[in-house]
């Protein structure tokens, strides 16, 4: 869930891998529906909570952002928990939305909000500005604030891009979050919820890093920077995608530029005594799956990983083996985040994002709307707590 104006490396011409997935431009097994169109602000995050409430973010990136988080409510984008929080201000950025990336409703039925920092891609703003909000879904206030300005788990250029939660952690939950950055090194986060407290760990790791000179194709093309007057240049986007086991034992994750998925023992993640390399003996290369964005899981054990390559979503059983292609449209251009709700919907945002100028040499060729789509998959939401 990641746009361009990133850091990279030079295209070569290189062998590219069989990919995952079927061809697109036809729709397979379940039916999808269309749930919102968007036709000013591009989404990335979704989620919904137990009620039924649907809830959306829009990173600031390329586009002009009046409002980064929103809740989607009789048909229309309502700024949330208000607009004031969404204004743009440099000059209180602690207590103001700079650009969010994910929203996550957690086990508790809590809208957590995950703030980069950052502008456009670029180095945080200031080292007060990556933070992590908790909103009361009974009073819509915010109620926490975890900030990482007095810790060494949030670099320079650091992206925070998605999250994950286990409540029955520690005094009120852990979470875990993925840096994707294309600039620095790549980690997992882990947050204690009571304190505040966050650790960086698997920092640079080869699970969590993009996998040199990555090779994919979008719509007929392959997915790289291109910028007027430069040549093309690889993506390096790290961690991206997460999801936690069904029994929280094991976290799971990709990088973007990759087709591997990996998983990590909670306990190891959890134990700060372990070093880096003993921490890296407890993370497992679950094999192949399609080069994805998003990943999710659900209650019955499966994993769920996006497919950008085919307009596709993949699922994996909870015995393991490949991932099967379990829906695929022509209009889900770009499927970023997954998000399984109560209702037993996998609901899902497209938005075109390999169509931004950055990856086009300097056009703009998405086209409005952008969507949020759901599929029926009678699947039930994890919830540790």
């Amino acid at each position: 869930m990641i746009a361009a104006c990133v850091a990279t490396a030079p295209a070569q011409n290189t062998a590219r891998p069989a990919a995952s997935g079927s061809p697109s431009g036809k729709t397979v097994n379940a039916k999808i529906e269309q749930v919102f169109a968007f036709n000013n602000q591009m989404p990335t995050g979704v989620t919904v909570s137990q009620s039924g409430r649907i809830f959306v973010n829009y990173p600031r990136w390329e586009d002009k952002v009046v409002f980064t988080v929103a809740e989607l409510k009789d048909g229309r984008e309502i700024p949330f928990p208000d607009a004031n929080v969404n204004k743009l201000d440099l000059q209180n950025v602690e207590n103001t939305f700079v650009s969010v990336q994910s929203v996550v409703v957690d086990p508790r039925d809590r809208l957590w909000i995950l703030d980069t920092g950052s502008i456009n891609l670029l180095p945080i703003v200031s080292k007060n500005a990556p933070k992590l909000v908790c909103v009361d879904l009974t009073t819509n206030k915010i109620i926490k604030t975890i900030r990482f300005d007095d810790s060494e788990a949030v670099l320079h250029s650091t992206y925070l891009n998605d999250i994950r939660f286990d409540l029955r952690k520690g005094a009120e939950g852990v979470a875990y979050i993925t840096d994707s950055s294309a600039s620095g090194p790549n980690a997992i986060i882990v947050v204690d919820l009571a304190s505040g407290k966050s650790r960086r760990v698997l920092n640079g790791h080869n699970s969590v890093s993009p996998e040199p000179l990555f090779t994919v194709t979008v719509e007929g093309k392959d997915f790289k920077q291109r910028m007027p007057d430069q040549p093309p240049m690889h993506i390096r986007l790290g961690a991206d995608g997460i999801a936690i086991g069904a029994d929280g034992a094991r976290l799971y994750y990709c990088p973007l530029a990759s087709r591997k998925l990996y998983s990590v023992s909670t306990d190891a993640l959890l134990n700060p005594k372990l070093s880096e390399t003993e921490l890296a003996k407890a993370v497992r290369d679950e094999g192949e799956k399609p080069a994805a964005d998003g990943l999710e899981s659900d209650a019955e054990g499966r994993i769920y990983s996006t497919d950008y390559e085919f307009n596709a979503i993949a699922r994996r059983a909870a015995s393991g083996g490949k991932f099967e292609t379990i829906v695929q449209d022509p209009r889900m251009l770009w499927s970023d985040t997954l998000s399984v709700a109560s209702d037993g919907y996998l609901y899902f945002t497209a938005n075109q994002l390999h169509r931004q100028a950055g990856y086009n040499n300097g056009r703009d060729l998405r086209q409005k709307p952008y969507n949020l789509f759901r599929v029926r998959l009678d699947a039930t939401p994890i919830r540790l707590k």
